[in-house]
């Protein structure tokens, strides 16, 4: 049976996605000049030790170590800032406030699904899977609806800038790149720091308003904190829930017996995500810098040494997973890495869980069929580290 990958031509570079297997589980890229972690126990073993694999990854970018773009991003902090930063806005992410969630989510697909009810095909990247995450971060962070549109189009030049980049390039070239992307960055940056003042001079009761008020070391956050906090969450939310509705969506239409399956027996839904996140994981990779000497699988790694980190390979390790390049809803256990590991496991995964959830239920229930069609092909996110639908015409029949 023909795989996404192969009938689409996702990534060709991505051996993983076409069942092969590295020679290696951790190898160094000398045109890179960074060292791939493809194996399984490799990543675990990295991401559970952030003293000597540091999140800190700006010293080593292009961009280099600028404050006003790193301070108060989970993704890019360390321990004990970390600890005290997720302590501070894990609570928004509660079981409660997600289950609290759900009526609005189905509201609002419901809504997104309406203006697509009486086509005969439709892009479901466009008309869902882009707008749904986003208008749910931009309501947790009060953002006004008619503003949110905004964010959309900022984050899409954003990643198709950085789907320019290659990290074989010169770093010359990777600066040029890197600044393009931070063009729409800094125009979304500016737009949360004044958004973040307004909440400032007007407190609520909601999630900027507790993070204005919090308490972290016996200071207050600054703004470089609060609008990091907020970017994170828009770019996370933008990225992996996006890319899980649109890949999961793509799976079904190659595997058409398991998408006969989960319509008839919905409790197979949540599986079927986490199957997904498994076997096309929308982040490919993360990243880490060595911060001393390392050993990790026979290999020796220096310190200051750009290290990354392949979810997408680890989720196919053959000592992890049975047969797995076989797409198999009903997989258990399935302790892919797809929301990361260790501390900076997604704080927003239950979210991207429930909207994954909530978006496939309303969707089958819409359309008895969904389609891709021959003559119009998905098209994917160019970024290397990502894997993931950027556009995906549907049909909503055979006929």
């Amino acid at each position: 049976m023909t795989t996404p990958a192969e009938r689409w031509g996702i990534h060709p570079e991505h051996f993983w996605l076409y069942g092969r297997r590295p020679e290696q589980p951790v190898e160094f890229d000398e045109k890179m000049n960074a060292w791939n972690v493809y194996g399984y126990p490799e990543a675990i073993d990295v991401l559970g030790d952030p003293g000597t694999f540091s999140s800190h990854m700006a010293r080593l970018l292009p961009m280099g170590a600028d404050e006003s773009f790193t301070e108060g991003d989970l993704l890019q902090t360390d321990p004990p800032d970390h600890r005290e930063l997720r302590k501070l806005v894990s609570h928004a992410f509660t079981p409660k406030v997600v289950a609290d969630l759900e009526p609005r989510i189905t509201a609002l697909t419901h809504e997104l699904l309406d203006a697509v009810a009486d086509q005969d095909e439709f892009d479901l990247m466009s008309s869902l899977a882009y707008p749904l995450p986003v208008t749910v971060v931009a309501e947790l962070l009060t953002i006004p609806s008619s503003d949110r549109h905004l964010f959309e189009r900022w984050m899409t030049e954003m990643v198709h800038s950085l789907g320019d980049v290659s990290m074989e390039d010169d770093a010359e070239d990777q600066e040029r790149i890197f600044e393009a992307s931070m063009a729409p960055m800094r125009k979304m940056l500016e737009y949360l720091r004044e958004h973040t003042a307004e909440c400032r001079r007007r407190p609520q009761d909601d999630l900027l308003g507790r993070l204005i008020q919090a308490d972290l070391n016996g200071g207050r956050l600054t703004d470089n904190h609060i609008v990091n906090f907020a970017k994170m969450l828009l770019i996370a939310g933008y990225l992996t829930t996006t890319m899980l509705i649109g890949n999961t969506v793509l799976c079904l239409d190659s595997y058409p017996d398991q998408a006969a399956r989960v319509r008839e027996d919905r409790s197979l839904v949540p599986g079927l995500l986490e199957e997904s996140m498994r076997f096309l994981s929308p982040v490919a990779a993360t990243y880490r810098a060595t911060t001393r000497e390392v050993e990790i699988a026979g290999q020796r790694l220096s310190a200051d040494q750009m290290v990354m980190v392949w979810y997408g390979a680890a989720n196919r390790d053959v000592r992890q997973f049975a047969e797995p390049d076989v797409f198999d809803m009903t997989r258990g256990p399935n302790p892919h890495l797809g929301f990361g590991r260790g501390i900076h496991f997604c704080l927003g995964g239950p979210l991207a869980r429930m909207e994954g959830r909530v978006a496939l239920n309303l969707l089958f229930d819409r359309f008895p069929e969904l389609l891709t069609d021959p003559d119009k092909p998905p098209t994917f996110m160019p970024g290397f580290d990502t894997t993931g639908v950027s556009t995906l015409p549907l049909r909503t029949s055979s006929s």
